[in-house]
């Protein structure tokens, strides 16, 4: 009798069981067949234009598309960078810690640090050049001259006289009265290797010190006559304590970001 009890019990629980199951299932078809928040319906379609308006729209839509796959080489071309990420990688090099900081932590690094220095470019193209387009106070080509002067006036501080002379003169363009008068087509090169050799001047500056360590490891084992001891093993803990003693990422950051006048 007891054995029976047990039986027709667990059988009852399986028969609960099921039962919730089978209505948590139904209730979920329900859900789905009536979502609580409406999908929108969205629709690609590719007709015959009716007008020339229509046409129009539809090469500026692929203008802006084309625009938006090349932010990212306007990002690291035409701000600072370029700069930034090739000195944190010479940082890295000097250091002979290989892969740390990994590559994320270093683009990241110079990401903000780009936004923090070209930050009041941004507030002057956002204030002269894009509330007053949306606005409908200016026409897109003014906007577009509007928003370029600020982004010029800043490559040109950073860029040297003798880089703006070696493009004006392979284009063989007469020189300008002004700076004004010089086209982005020059600007824009000149600026980035301007940038470049700047880059390389602070690395090598950033390479002496920790070459110098590794000197004098170097040396000291060999007089020692360990010849079988790599240098770097033993040089890596003092580069990274005169590193840390010296606060060295915020000696290296207060020197980027000082550096762009």
């Amino acid at each position: 009798m007891g054995v029976r009890k047990v039986t027709r019990k667990g059988k009852n629980n399986l028969f609960i069981v099921v039962l919730a199951i089978f209505l948590v299932f139904l209730s979920a078809n329900a859900a789905l067949a009536e979502p609580l928040i409406p999908i929108p319906n969205i629709n690609l379609n590719v007709e015959t234009a009716d007008q020339p308006q229509q046409v129009v729209d539809s090469v500026k839509l692929l203008i802006f598309l084309t625009l938006l796959s090349l932010l990212p080489a306007f990002l690291m071309m035409l701000t600072s960078f370029t700069r930034i990420v090739v000195v944190l990688s010479f940082l890295r090099s000097a250091l002979g810690t290989q892969q740390t900081p990994p590559n994320q932590v270093l683009i990241g690094l110079a990401l903000f640090l780009t936004i923090f220095i070209m930050n009041p470019v941004y507030r002057d193209i956002n204030q002269n050049a894009v509330q007053p387009y949306l606005a409908n106070q200016l026409t897109y080509e003014q906007a577009v001259d509007q928003a370029a002067q600020p982004l010029r006036d800043f490559m040109v501080r950073q860029t040297r006289e003798k880089d703006l002379g070696l493009f004006l003169s392979v284009a063989k363009m007469e020189k300008p009265q002004n700076i004004n008068a010089v086209p982005m087509s020059v600007i824009v090169p000149a600026f980035i290797i301007s940038e470049l050799k700047t880059a390389f001047q602070i690395g090598f500056i950033l390479f002496v010190p920790f070459l110098v360590i590794d000197m004098v490891v170097a040396s000291t084992l060999m007089s020692m006559g360990m010849f079988m001891l790599p240098p770097v093993m033993v040089s890596l803990p003092f580069k990274l304590l005169l590193f840390v003693m010296v606060d060295g990422w915020y000696l290296v950051v207060k020197s980027l970001v000082e550096s762009f006048r």
